[in-house]
């Protein structure tokens, strides 16, 4: 998908190791490494298809340098985020993409995906014990394709081998009932994932898919879930991202570059 470094959403000033430039058609100060893996669309769309309202807690898994995150935060205020990142500097630097945003209700935490501490959840508030909602951009590329050259590109977007099952588990485990489950994925893995999703009691599957352009088959997909919901799947109509010329369209610029939410059902 495209990488929003090359998108109308970002503006580049290049420092030592980062560019710096905007979210969501400048409304959101944002910095990144200018090597490994960068911000693409997901992140942003997820978080725009997240059903959070202000006071909830939220938790982004695998969370980068923030721009889920800090998206969520610009459309619904007064959250508590968590980010679940691995890497010490990507988490360092999404702390401070925090504070230059002044996001105080945003932090991260160190956790290795699938693995989460025990209950209680330490990284939840005091007394609290589940979250209400879970957003998510797992790898995809399966384990035995070709490996990127570049270590953190290729944690970011190969799947270890039964890594989806262990991934969906891991994030559904502190979600509330009624609580949503949000993930980014291959269109390839639509079926296995829903699977899994139903064997951890996430019902209610809403599958949206991210046309790149009228006729072009969907390459990502949103999938949803709802924790202990005895619902049906559905498919949505999903959005179109490009018009013929490779501008955004307008629904798509609404997300990407108001914040606005995206309902995955009409």
């Amino acid at each position: 998908m495209q990488s929003l470094s090359s998108s109308s959403s970002f503006i580049h000033h290049k420092s030592k190791n980062t560019s710096d430039g905007t979210l969501l058609g400048g409304k959101i100060l944002y910095r990144q490494y200018q090597e490994g893996y960068r911000t693409a669309l997901e992140p942003v769309l997820m978080a725009a298809s997240v059903p959070a309202k202000s006071g909830q807690t939220i938790i982004e898994g695998g969370c980068g340098a923030g721009a889920g995150l800090m998206c969520l935060n610009y459309r619904v205020p007064h959250i508590t985020g968590i980010g679940f990142e691995q890497n010490p500097k990507m988490l360092t630097l999404a702390n401070e993409n925090f504070q230059l945003n002044h996001m105080d209700d945003l932090k991260v935490v160190e956790v290795t995906l699938p693995k989460l501490p025990k209950r209680p959840f330490d990284f939840l508030p005091k007394g609290q014990e589940h979250v209400d909602h879970v957003f998510a951009n797992p790898p995809w590329h399966a384990h035995n394709s070709f490996p990127s050259p570049d270590p953190q590109k290729d944690l970011a977007k190969r799947l270890p081998k039964d890594f989806l099952s262990e991934w969906i588990y891991a994030l559904s485990r502190p979600l509330r009932q009624g609580g949503t489950l949000t993930l980014a994925l291959s269109a390839s893995l639509y079926v296995e994932a829903s699977a899994i999703m139903n064997q951890y009691k996430l019902g209610s599957i809403i599958l949206f898919p991210l046309w790149p352009k009228m006729n072009r088959p969907p390459r990502i997909i949103l999938l949803q879930g709802r924790m202990g919901s005895t619902g049906g799947s559905q498919i949505s109509p999903g959005m179109i991202l490009h018009n013929d010329n490779g501008d955004f369209t307008t629904q798509a610029n609404h997300v990407l570059r108001d914040g606005q939410m995206l309902c995955l059902l009409p």
